[in-house]
Order: C-alpha cells, then sequence, then structure tokens
C-alpha cells in the first residue's frame, strides 16, 4: 500500500512578527464567525540580554502523529486523513470537550451550536496542491507545512548546524533526524 507521508504544522518563531495575518486568513478562508479562531497568535513577554521583547506564537492544530484529541473522543467523530491531518465529523460530536482536555495546545474551538471545530490544515486546498491559507499568507514564511523531515530539512537550509540545537528536532509529537 501506498501510504501518505504525515503532515504536521509548524511555527518558527524566529520569523513570526506577530502581524496575524495568519489569523486573518483562516478566518477568511473558513468563513469563521466572531468568535472562534484556528489559530491564535499569542504574545509573550521575554527578557533577551537584558531587553525587554514581546516574542509571537501562533497555535493552529499540531495534527499530531499520535493526537491525544483522536485518543479522547468517546464517540469517533475526530479521525485522521491518510495524510495525517486531523479532522472532525462534526455530525458525531457531542460537544463532550475531552478533546479539548486531551489536547496540549488547547485548540478545539466550540461554536454555537456547541460542536468542536478547529483547523482542517485547509484540507480542500491541500488536496489542490495549494498551501494552507495560514501559510499561504505569512510574509515571514514563519508557518511552515510539510513531513516532518520536509520541516527538518527547510529549517537546517535556514539556519544551518544551529537548527540542531534547537527544539525544532520534534514535530507531530514524534521525533526527526
Amino acid at each position: 500500500m501506498n501510504e501518505k507521508k504525515q503532515l504536521t504544522l509548524y511555527v518558527d518563531t524566529r520569523r513570526c512578527m506577530g502581524c496575524r495575518a495568519c489569523e486573518i486568513a483562516c478566518k477568511l478562508e473558513n468563513d469563521l464567525p466572531r468568535g472562534p479562531r484556528y489559530t491564535m497568535v499569542t504574545e509573550t513577554e521575554v527578557i533577551e540580554d537584558g531587553v525587554d521583547k514581546l516574542k509571537f506564537l501562533p497555535v493552529p492544530c499540531q495534527h499530531c502523529a499520535d493526537a491525544p484529541c483522536l485518543k479522547a473522543c468517546p464517540t469517533g467523530a475526530i479521525y485522521k486523513r491518510a495524510d495525517g491531518i486531523v479532522m472532525v465529523n462534526k455530525k458525531k460530536c457531542i460537544g463532550c470537550h475531552e478533546c479539548l482536555w486531551s489536547c496540549p495546545f488547547g485548540v478545539p474551538q466550540y461554536g454555537a451550536d456547541g460542536k468542536m471545530q478547529k483547523c482542517t490544515m485547509c484540507a480542500f486546498r491541500q488536496d489542490h496542491g495549494e498551501k494552507p491559507a495560514c501559510a499561504a499568507a505569512c510574509p515571514a514564511e514563519a508557518i511552515l507545512v510539510g513531513s516532518p523531515e520536509e520541516i527538518s530539512a527547510t529549517l537546517r537550509n535556514r539556519y544551518g548546524a544551529e537548527a540542531s540545537h534547537t527544539n525544532t528536532t520534534r514535530m507531530a509529537g514524534k521525533p526527526v533526524k
């Protein structure tokens, strides 16, 4: 059987400048009403070399290789496509929040209908060979999409040997060589 590669989203925090283009592109692409956001840019104040700085981190669904939300769902509403994209069948969702409580990133959202909704990695775009809206809109190319091995290679090209000494060696919940 010709199995598809596991896709994942990775955010290169060195490049994110907090413009929120990913949030806006996602809301427009998914026709989301006021409230839910499938990608949320968080801000963190840090001190680097004695200087106060603001760091940004977009937090979309990571489409984990071993997705805790999928395991926690009591109805089987959460499933994984052959390419690793984690999806939700809203007809099966009972709105119990087990997926939210199990997600280490707090990604699942709940709509007005009380059913879970989340980032689909723009599966409909991926099926046509396009990048997810968030990645396509990012002017800094901070949002990477691909297999963990492809993303690791991109980071090595960007940062050289330094990339092997960062936390970039774990994607989709698995170590990357």
